[in-house]
């Protein structure tokens, strides 16, 4: 129960929200964060240090890029998740996200401001 609680905490912040969804879709780096969310890297990082802390995503590094994916053990937590994603046409903020995390592009410029090619 008191996952659930935290997880309900941590997602009354709309950024911490947007993060979760995100990363319940597909791993990402901070660069490629701040790209799609069109947030500044601290603000990201601070959202994701808050996650990473109370155990709701964890990071891998690769290469100079540290990676975070969500690490949730819970099923019925996976399950709202999943639900949400299901869903995201009903929430305009979400859907928008998930549509520039769909163009790589827009944001791959954000991990190397001299690349043109669409990261993988």
């Amino acid at each position: 129960m008191n996952e659930l609680t935290n997880l309900f905490k941590l997602l009354s912040d709309e950024t911490r929200l947007r993060i979760i969804v995100l990363l319940g879709q597909e791993e990402l780096c901070v660069c490629e964060m701040c790209g799609i969310l069109e947030l500044s890297q601290p603000k990201v990082s601070k959202h994701l240090a808050k996650l990473r802390d109370n155990g709701f995503v964890r990071d891998e590094r690769k290469e100079q890029f540290i990676f975070y994916s969500l690490n949730i053990k819970d099923p019925v937590l996976e399950s709202l998740i999943t639900n949400i994603i299901d869903n995201i046409e009903n929430y305009p903020q979400l859907k928008a996200d998930s549509e520039r995390l769909v163009d790589k592009e827009i944001y791959s410029k954000q991990c190397n401001p001299n690349s043109t090619k669409k990261l993988s």
